[in-house]
């Protein structure tokens, strides 16, 4: 008979009382155990945690995501943890998380989280299925702290907290910890990216264009950190190591940029970031993006830079749906870039392409 393997859901959690039935039951199925450790509510959160099963424990808050986690697996004390948060639910893949009652924990599990959002969806892996010994690391974004190999398992779950309607309610507090997490190590480019994304979901954008500069002088090796609002050479090459989620900051910048008619700085920026980014439509989008209101905010610009829109966009559907990217947008590599270039074949007497590209590239129903 082969050996069996203890798996808890571990989840911390503070007022959400809205969300934890949804993950709880979801996830119930398929796990031995379930640990919710209630971090300071108001709200009935713990006792509807209980109500749908699981065990409830408490912490007063450390102002530190890797120690209440850590706290949590302390508690939950199986052979595997399946790591959420209240605000996901389990799509699809509970089977794999079943069979890990006959796994040895001997490897990290990457799950496909799809982040809803209020135009559209992103996708990512994360690891979040431990082996019971594995601990996290670092005060916000933590991490898993491990040497052991990485196995995707065939599991995606939903994320719904970054939604306009509770965008308001975490406002500040990923900042305050970032911002404190800094102060310890500086030089962490992952940290400046994740500042710098903090800022543009708030629509900080002088913000987040001084994190991402920062993250790219950083990985580029420079000491000094760019705060002048201006476009420096050590931000503008590709980075050392190339991080798998450089494309994300990439096109959030780019984005960004857009947001502050800083076009020429993001088009500098975009021309040398093109080929580490060759395989990203979330890159080529933002960039026809920024082109596209460049054009509109100057008129005079408009002959040079359509074509270069319409290659932009063109290199999209080339590159098609990409949502093994960190970051990827649903959309951007299908009907998303469709649409867009379909516009412009259209304003350039061109009605009959634009009508068998959205053809070839429907916008999906929605259910």
């Amino acid at each position: 008979m082969s050996a069996r393997w203890r798996t808890c859901l571990v989840v911390i959690a503070r007022n959400e009382a809205a969300h934890i039935g949804r993950l709880l039951d979801s996830v119930r199925p398929w796990v031995d155990d379930m640990l919710v450790l209630d971090t300071g509510s108001t709200d009935p959160t713990p006792i509807l945690a209980a109500q749908a099963g699981a065990r409830v424990a408490h912490i007063a808050w450390p102002d530190d995501f890797s120690r209440a986690r850590n706290a949590a697996l302390d508690l939950a004390s199986a052979d595997w943890h399946v790591v959420m948060d209240a605000d996901e639910w389990l799509i699809d893949g509970g089977e794999a998380l079943q069979a890990l009652r006959q796994t040895p924990p001997g490897f990290v599990g990457t799950l496909a989280l799809d982040d809803h959002f209020d135009d559209g969806i992103a996708h990512t892996r994360l690891s979040r299925v431990l082996p019971g010994t594995v601990r996290y690391a670092g005060r916000i974004h933590e991490q898993p702290r491990h040497a052991l190999p990485i196995q995707p398992l065939p599991v995606r779950i939903g994320h719904d907290g970054y939604l306009g309607s509770r965008l308001k309610d975490k406002q500040g507090r990923n900042r305050k910890l970032l911002e404190a997490a800094l102060a310890d190590h500086p030089q962490d480019a992952y940290l400046w990216y994740q500042l710098g994304k903090d800022a543009s979901v708030y629509e900080d954008f002088a913000a987040s264009e001084d994190a991402f500069a920062t993250c790219a002088a950083c990985l580029s090796g420079s000491t000094s950190a760019s705060t002048s609002g201006s476009t420096s050479a050590s931000t503008n090459v590709s980075p050392i190591g190339n991080p798998s989620w450089w494309p994300d900051l990439v096109a959030r910048r780019l984005f960004g940029l857009k947001r502050l008619a800083r076009h020429a700085d993001g088009v500098v920026f975009a021309d040398s970031q093109l080929a580490a980014c060759e395989h990203s439509p979330d890159v080529f989008f933002a960039l026809g993006d920024l082109l596209l209101d460049w054009a509109a905010e100057d008129p005079t610009q408009a002959e040079v830079l359509l074509p270069m829109i319409e290659e932009a966009w063109r290199r999209c559907l080339v590159l098609g749906e990409r949502p093994d990217l960190p970051g990827a947008v649903s959309g951007r590599g299908s009907h998303l870039a469709a649409h867009n270039l379909a516009l412009v074949l259209e304003g350039t007497g061109r009605a009959d392409e634009a009508k068998a590209l959205r053809t070839e590239f429907p916008a999906p129903t929605r259910p």
